[in-house]
């Protein structure tokens, strides 16, 4: 099979998915059919926007079958209504319940992540869940020493960053790490890919927004993060691939407590040009 096959019965040859490409890799030509140019598959990134976009499912990729690409729902987008009141309600929750979250709960999360925007399609994002509260405290107790190392010997910034506060309360007991949350997910990928930190990012981001359509709530975990980047004991407890690099971690678990209002923000500074 090539790598674009176009059903000439139903094609319309409007031209969406030559415009929609964006490699620029499918030539329409006039009264012809929609064709991949030379060297298509090579420079192809298997993003399916001309699968996705053609109206009449004339186009299949020969990795992206137009028929296993279900078709948008316009019954289920949001309103703006609905969806300013979504994003909105997301709070970052610190106070978890003792409450397991399932297994399967956790993978349908990533699956959505994985679809978050990615350079070039790279899809690049590599995923380490850890649920083992023994095994978590001992990462969070690395934490602490990292904090203790931060405090010696580069004092004025850690003060400033209240990482003595932080610390304080680490000492009376407290998680103040990772929240007793039931679950931490860490996003990581090859340290030197340039575009693992924003994808990491947006995958976390993802699937944070959709836990809350499980009940589920989550907070980046800041310290534990910056830790694992610069503190070589949580780097190595981590485990993770060799020549991976912890580009973002969220606690998830069930909020202990619901929030019944929206809080206010800073109005945006904007400059229009």
């Amino acid at each position: 099979m090539e790598l674009l096959e176009i059903n000439e019965q139903t094609c319309t040859r409007d031209g969406r998915c030559a415009a929609s490409c964006p490699a620029a890799l499918i030539a329409l030509s006039p009264g012809g059919y929609p064709r991949p140019i030379a060297g298509a598959d090579k420079f192809c990134i298997r993003c399916g926007h001309c699968v996705a976009v053609c109206p009449t499912a004339s186009l299949t990729h020969r990795e992206m079958p137009v028929e296993k690409c279900p078709p948008v729902r316009k019954d289920l987008q949001l309103s703006v209504e609905q969806c300013e009141h979504f994003m909105r309600a997301r709070r970052s929750i610190r106070a978890y319940k003792k409450q397991a979250v399932p297994r399967e709960t956790i993978q349908e999360l990533i699956e959505i992540a994985r679809h978050a925007p990615t350079g070039r399609n790279s899809q690049c994002i590599e995923w380490l869940v850890l649920t083992d509260r023994e095994e978590m405290h001992k990462l969070s107790s690395i934490v602490a020493d990292w904090m203790k190392w931060m405090l010696q010997n580069m004092t004025e910034y850690a003060v400033s960053a209240n990482m003595d506060r932080t610390l304080a309360g680490w000492e009376s007991g407290r998680d103040v790490f990772l929240r007793q949350a039931p679950v931490l997910i860490i996003a990581h990928a090859e340290k030197d890919n340039r575009m693992a930190p924003a994808a990491a990012t947006i995958a976390l981001t993802y699937l944070e927004l959709a836990a809350t359509t499980r009940n589920l709530g989550g907070c980046w975990a800041g310290y534990f993060m910056a830790a694992a980047n610069f503190f070589p004991p949580l780097g190595e407890a981590l485990q993770l691939p060799a020549g991976n690099h912890c580009f973002g971690a969220l606690m998830l678990g069930y909020p202990k407590f619901n929030y019944q209002r929206l809080p206010l923000r800073l109005s945006p500074q904007i400059t229009w040009r």
